[in-house]
């Protein structure tokens, strides 16, 4: 099973500003996201996303979509929305919804009567490994993670990540307490950090910068 990491960041790392605000790609880049969406079998993300964005995570943006990619939620506590957009359509796009044995019985049937698969893989919190090993038992084949900075860290420090791809806007937002790509707890030196090899390298018509990297994976 394939994983690829993709997002989009200012020239100074942030990918959300102080007010959690994270419209960074243009037109131009969310066509190219879009066509990443419609190539791959599931779209990952972390629950501070859906709070935050309430996005659809559909594929709009390509003629070449064939259908809708599976939606998968990491959301120990089970705190997603009941009206959010992804439980709206979850009854026609397969939604799997990972939560630890900390979620509340009633919330998991809430999601289950919304159309939702929840599956439950660790204690406090999410055991990504579990989930990553339950989606591959299911046949998924290349996730695409468009997850914040906490899942981005976590995928990336377990070593699943196969390619991460960021889009560098031409802005800089600042601020103390904005989400970076990476967030979790860092590597105490600049040694331990994660190795990466450039793979490519291309301008778009807004000044973006796309960066697409390679790495060394753990095999799930």
């Amino acid at each position: 099973m394939r994983i690829t990491v993709n997002a989009a960041m200012t020239v100074d790392g942030k990918i959300a500003t102080v007010s959690g605000n994270s419209k960074i790609s243009s037109k131009e880049d969310l066509v190219r996201v879009h066509k990443l969406r419609s190539k791959s079998d599931a779209i990952m993300v972390g629950i501070s996303t859906v709070l935050i964005d309430n996005p659809l995570l559909t594929v709009r943006l390509t003629k070449y979509k064939q259908k809708d990619p599976s939606r998968v939620i990491i959301d120990s506590c089970g705190r997603i929305p009941l009206d959010s957009k992804i439980l709206k359509t979850a009854s026609r796009i397969e939604t799997i919804i990972f939560v630890s044995e900390g979620a509340q019985k009633q919330k998991i049937q809430s999601l289950k009567d919304r159309g939702a698969k929840v599956i439950v893989a660790g204690r406090k919190n999410v055991d990504l490994i579990k989930a990553l090993f339950y989606l591959k038992k299911m046949g998924f084949k290349h996730i695409l993670a468009e997850g914040g900075g906490e899942l981005n860290w976590s995928l990336l420090n377990l070593g699943v990540v196969d390619k991460l791809i960021v889009t560098i806007a031409p802005i800089i937002v600042g601020g103390r307490t904005s989400t970076t790509l990476v967030e979790g707890c860092g590597y105490g030196t600049i040694s331990d950090g994660i190795k990466m090899e450039l793979n490519k390298v291309y301008r778009q018509n807004h000044g973006e910068l796309v960066v697409a990297y390679s790495l060394n994976r753990f095999d799930i």
